[in-house]
């Protein structure tokens, strides 16, 4: 009786909702967004994981009089995956396994759905191979659970000749340690997808979207490419950059690979949630303490 809870709100990523530019988004969104100002009104602290929302949310009036900061993404656990990585068969080996021989492999990691791209992938993919009959595309991610998102399976099957859908698999590292080139053509805002971190551990070339979450880790011609979202010329022209220019598309990745290192590692980004929260359970006059997701 009279104990106090002290709400923490994580926006992660506003989706579909706020990227859709549909007439059943356009309806929707005004809702969300009076509750999300409800909301405000007893949230002591609202955590946001890239700033175009966080900027998103203060120009709208959806974060009313509390706290706020900014921490970018959930982390990703780098021993672990440089463990998993250091595990992994041999380059070859999963090449050979998936059929890919020594053909260059660009990889994406995802949800197989419109929204996150996929259809302007595919579209992209045909360009590439008009002028690199070389070049495999690799789709990692669930397809069939998707429902009315999912991109069909004739559309994968007209671009079968150099598009291999995996479904979901259990052993990324070795599927990126075994790729030239990796791609996120999500349309979402996202909060910081997982994929990029992941892709950036393996020091692979990164073409993505310029979108929230994805240009946070992704800074155009520094770490990555970033390329406008529904453009196949564009991502397409992006993957032939990487795929022609080895040595500046290294350089890139390497850059990559340092920034999350530094500042997205999953103990970086712990060590900020903790300082989050003991700064609420400090000024609160309970130790009672809420967290609930949003986006």
């Amino acid at each position: 009786p009279g104990m106090a809870a002290r709400v923490v709100r994580t926006i992660n990523g506003l989706g579909w909702l706020y990227s859709s530019a549909s007439a059943k988004a356009l309806l929707i969104r005004p809702a969300f967004c009076a509750l999300h100002r409800r909301a405000a009104h007893t949230t002591a602290m609202t955590v946001f994981q890239n700033g175009q929302d966080q900027h998103y949310f203060a120009r709208r009036g959806l974060i009313g009089k509390s706290e706020h900061c900014l921490i970018q993404g959930s982390g990703v656990d780098v021993d672990g995956f440089d463990k998993a990585r250091a595990a992994a068969p041999a380059p070859e080996t999963t090449r050979r396994r998936l059929g890919l021989g020594d053909c260059p492999v660009v990889v994406t990691v995802t949800r197989l759905t419109r929204q996150k791209g996929v259809g302007t992938l595919l579209e992209a993919a045909a360009l590439v191979h008009a002028v690199r009959p070389d070049v495999r595309f690799l789709l990692v991610g669930p397809r069939e659970s998707e429902g009315p998102f999912a991109v069909s399976q004739a559309e994968l099957d007209r671009h079968a000749g150099y598009v291999i859908a995996t479904g979901p698999r259990s052993d990324v590292p070795a599927l990126l340690a075994a790729s030239e080139v990796f791609v996120l053509p999500t349309e979402y805002r996202e909060g910081v997808p997982r994929a990029l971190l992941e892709a950036a551990l393996a020091e692979l070339p990164i073409v993505t979207t310029d979108m929230p979450g994805c240009n946070d880790v992704v800074t155009d011609g520094w770490t990555g490419l970033l390329v406008p979202p529904r453009s196949p010329r564009e991502l397409a022209d992006g993957i032939l950059r990487m795929l022609d220019d080895r040595a500046g598309a290294a350089v890139m990745a390497r850059r990559g690979a340092e920034l999350v290192r530094r500042d997205f590692g999953l103990s970086t980004v712990l060590a900020r949630y903790t300082e989050v929260y003991n700064s609420l359970l400090d000024t609160a006059p309970t130790h009672t303490i809420m967290t609930m997701a949003g986006g």
